[in-house]
């Protein structure tokens, strides 16, 4: 198990600033899932926001990276590249006549294993058409994802690779310096998981 301890250096001010980004991410999210951003649904999503954070306290996540607003960007297009591409390839298949394309389950150990990573990665992942995250093994750090349209071994080794570049690419943008070497050093697992 991979993660990062929570030490000294992290005290009651580096809570207090985690639940304070927690807080607002949560009224931020009851305003959009309300549709309108008013004084009521501003309170309520803080009062909303508050109970949650009191009656379920939210584990620990601490950051230790860094924000790196260039390998953001280029996460960014190659995201919506991802996207556009795969939402292509999702709608050809629907509408394909006589197109029965075969799914599979394959297993993705992630190199760096922190809870952070694991989420934005399963989240990045998930977001893309025809990939889904289906289960999430915490403590060996390994992704099982459903991918569509799988004819051979080769497209599960491409699914495979596609996904640890996005591991690669999110932990460039916001990882510590640590991380990013452990992801340009590391080599690519090209196998299957024993």
């Amino acid at each position: 198990m991979n993660r990062e301890p929570v030490g000294p250096h992290r005290g009651r001010a580096g809570r207090w600033r985690d639940q304070l980004i927690a807080l607002g991410w949560l009224v931020l999210v009851w305003n959009l899932l309300w549709g309108d951003f008013s004084w009521g649904n501003l309170v309520g999503g803080m009062l909303v926001a508050g109970a949650v954070l009191l009656f379920f306290p939210l584990p620990p996540v601490s950051f230790g990276g860094r924000l790196r607003p260039r390998a953001l960007l280029v996460f960014l297009v190659r995201f919506v590249g991802e996207l556009v591409s795969a939402s292509a390839h999702v709608a050809r298949i629907a509408v394909q006549p006589g197109c029965r394309p075969r799914g599979a389950i394959i297993a993705v150990r992630l190199r760096v294993r922190t809870d952070l990573n694991l989420a934005l990665t399963a989240e990045a992942v998930s977001l893309v058409p025809g990939t889904l995250i289906i289960e999430v093994d915490r403590d060996a750090g390994v992704l099982y994802v459903h991918v569509l349209d799988v004819r051979g071994p080769q497209d599960l080794t491409a699914s495979r690779e596609r996904i640890l570049a996005v591991e690669r690419r999110l932990v460039r943008a916001v990882g510590s310096a640590a991380e990013v070497r452990q992801v340009d050093t590391d080599p690519v697992d090209r196998g299957a998981l024993p």
